[in-house]
């Protein structure tokens, strides 16, 4: 996937309006961008905690000059002006259909072969863990890089949240918040190199990264972690959307 001049371009228009926004919503403390690969095309996975945080990634990439090519809902491509957009950019639609997502692994493939970075958010949708810790992610971004063999980026942020909670209805601008962002070296995948990707190297590798995310977030809020990983599936709540479950766990 060659970005096309109009993608570009669009970049351009985005990055010159956009990101002065963001500069006065939030401050920038940003760390890690030297362990971004240069060499090549790469798979970045970020923790997902707020609706705006796909923006904070994408400033954080476009100011290193990677173009940001994110994984999308499909539905996001069918909503007017948004879903053109979001097509000239370059970015990617998922479908949940076989042949759908068949397309969305091929477009992914292109944007890496093209030295792109590609944005896979393992989780899938927002953490439903209370105190927003990474929870049990899906198998998209590891199966892609053992297909590939591209490098996979953790990069874990925090205090986007704070401008805009998870599933708000307004931003919190005062007192000015700081978006703190940490890369990490690529995730260590050499192991299952020789493996067949089955269910379970794939559940292994996906553990891989999201250990790597949360070691990050951790370090950024100078927090100990949960020792066991946040599992909607086996709590019963929704994969998507808002969920408040009667007894008052999750995520809100």
């Amino acid at each position: 996937m060659t970005d096309s001049a109009a993608s570009r371009l669009t970049f351009s228009v985005l990055g010159v309006t956009v990101r002065p926004l963001l500069n006065l919503m939030m401050r920038k403390e940003w760390r890690g961008t030297e362990k971004l690969p240069r060499e090549s095309g790469f798979i970045v996975c970020p923790n997902h905690v707020t609706e705006i945080d796909p923006l904070v990634v994408a400033h954080f990439l476009f100011n290193q000059r990677v173009m940001p090519h994110f994984l999308a809902k499909a539905s996001l491509f069918k909503v007017p002006v948004m879903g053109s957009l979001l097509r000239v950019i370059g970015q990617v639609p998922v479908e949940r259909t076989t042949a759908g997502a068949n397309k969305s692994l091929e477009a992914a493939r292109a944007a890496i072969a093209s030295g792109g970075g590609i944005i896979i958010y393992p989780e899938g949708t927002l953490t439903r863990d209370p105190a927003l810790w990474p929870m049990k992610g899906h198998t998209g971004a590891a199966r892609l890089a053992l297909q590939t063999k591209a490098p996979v980026v953790p990069m874990a942020h925090w205090g986007a949240h704070e401008v805009f909670p998870p599933y708000a209805k307004r931003f919190y601008l005062f007192p000015r918040k700081t978006s703190r962002v940490l890369v990490g070296e690529p995730v260590d995948l050499s192991e299952f190199d020789d493996k067949p990707i089955t269910r379970a190297t794939l559940d292994a590798a996906t553990d891989r990264i999201l250990d790597a995310i949360t070691a990050l977030l951790a370090e950024l809020r100078q927090e100990e972690p949960p020792a066991q990983r946040w599992d909607a599936t086996a709590r019963q709540q929704k994969p998507t959307g808002r969920d408040l479950p009667a007894n008052g766990e999750g995520a809100a």
